[in-house]
């Protein structure tokens, strides 16, 4: 009788043990699933602000080409530059 008393309290023990286990690796799975997310979420404003970027400057290229500043090859060659 002792002895299965002793047996169901290792038991107990080790099922408490391993539930706090689970949880830890749990959580730890949830974080770095959130700090990856947080890490794409980052790249693409970054991608975001850099397209904008090459818009606003091609942009300002044809406003320079329709004023005449720029011919039709300086305006091409400044173009593929920026979009490198």
């Amino acid at each position: 009788m002792l002895t299965n008393i002793i047996y169901l309290t290792v038991f107990l023990i080790l099922a408490f043990v391993l539930s706090i286990a689970v949880k830890a690796i749990t959580r730890g799975v949830e974080a770095k699933q959130i700090i990856k997310d947080e890490k794409n979420l980052d790249l693409n404003k970054k991608n975001e602000n850099k397209n904008l970027e090459v818009i606003n400057q091609i942009k300002e290229l044809k406003e320079l080409h329709d004023k005449g500043v720029l011919n039709e090859d300086e305006f091409i060659k400044a173009k593929e530059k920026i979009l490198k």
